[in-house]
């Protein structure tokens, strides 16, 4: 072994790796620097940007996509809490995030409007609102002229008549008398009375002698006091356009009697053949007062029943109309 010179140094041991040594730059040449991430600039220019990238690329990152922005110094609260921010300085991430997510882990700052946000006061928003204002003032004003008003309280126009309960002793059917002498004992008498209408109803068996069995021809009369709905529209419908039921039906507007009337006659028999029916009915109606009397009579080949014509019996039902009508005027209610 050779022994070392005094003042020399101490020669290396042999390890069993090598440790790696950094590359020792020429004389005279400072040491390469990595630059940190503090130390990159927030706005490269891009020609700068451009010659730093492989510089970049080097500077290790959690944030996955290429150029990565650092977040704003002073990041913007949400809408509507304390004072305005200046805009902040740094580019816009183009994937809408920026690294580590926003401070606050919600929304983005300024990106939605605090809840209950004030309607637009634009010219759109005061249209609206007067819209809305111009509503409420009508319906107001509806709500006060029908309260100041009142509903409508039209007095029914009754012209007089009075409903009974026992109607038959105030009808006049003296012309019908001739051809039916016999006296019907047992009257039929119904009667309705209700705030809506008054109703009366007589029903009267004609009979040309006391040994008839039957009915040799049926007559009634009815009467309706309409008090709270003027049956007019209803009324002229009805009597006008009797004739659509039956082919047999005839209808003829007459004078003389209320407001209208109608009389509507029905003839099933031809020549000396009595077998078939023959009516009558006239309809008036006086103000809100309606009115019929009817008259109707059957025969067959098989019964020796002899019937009045049609047109006699209209007669008849004009000239007992008009005394009746008079009767129902002038006596008491029910």
């Amino acid at each position: 072994m050779t022994e070392r010179p005094e003042g020399a140094p101490p020669q290396p041991q042999p390890q069993d790796q090598p440790s790696a040594s950094p590359p020792v730059p020429p004389p005279g040449q400072a040491p390469p620097q990595t630059p940190t991430q503090a130390e990159i600039p927030a706005h490269p220019a891009p020609a700068q940007a451009q010659a730093q990238a492989p510089t970049q690329a080097a500077v290790p990152s959690a944030y996955p996509y290429p150029n990565p922005q650092s977040p704003a110094p002073h990041p913007q609260p949400p809408a509507g809490y304390g004072p305005p921010v200046a805009a902040a300085t740094a580019q816009a991430n183009p994937y809408g995030q920026p690294p580590g997510g926003y401070p606050s882990g919600g929304y983005p700052p300024g990106g939605y409007p605090p809840l209950g946000a004030p309607p637009a006061t634009g010219a759109g928003g005061r249209a609206v609102l007067w819209a809305l204002v111009g509503a409420a003032v009508a319906s107001a004003a509806w709500a006060g002229g029908v309260f100041l008003l009142g509903k409508d309280d039209t007095e029914a126009d009754l012209r007089g008549y009075r409903a009974k309960s026992d109607i038959c002793p105030s009808v006049d059917y003296s012309s019908f008398k001739n051809e039916y002498p016999e006296e019907d004992d047992a009257p039929v008498n119904n009667s309705l009375k209700h705030a809506a209408i008054d109703q009366s109803y007589c029903s009267i068996s004609l009979k040309e002698s006391s040994s008839s069995t039957i009915s040799d021809a049926y007559f009634s009369v009815q009467m309706d006091l309409h008090k709270k709905t003027d049956p007019g529209p209803e009324f002229t419908a009805l009597w006008s356009e009797y004739d659509q039921r039956y082919d047999d039906y005839e209808v003829e507007k007459v004078d003389g009697f209320g407001d209208e009337a109608y009389l509507i006659t029905e003839d099933t028999t031809s020549g000396d053949d009595t077998s078939g029916s023959r009516s009558a009915t006239l309809a008036v109606r006086d103000g809100w007062m309606t009115y019929e009397m009817r008259w109707s009579a059957y025969g067959s080949s098989y019964d020796n029943v002899s019937m009045p014509d049609v047109d006699e019996v209209v007669e008849w039902l004009k000239n007992d109309t008009n005394a009746t009508l008079d009767n129902l005027r002038e006596s008491d209610g029910i």
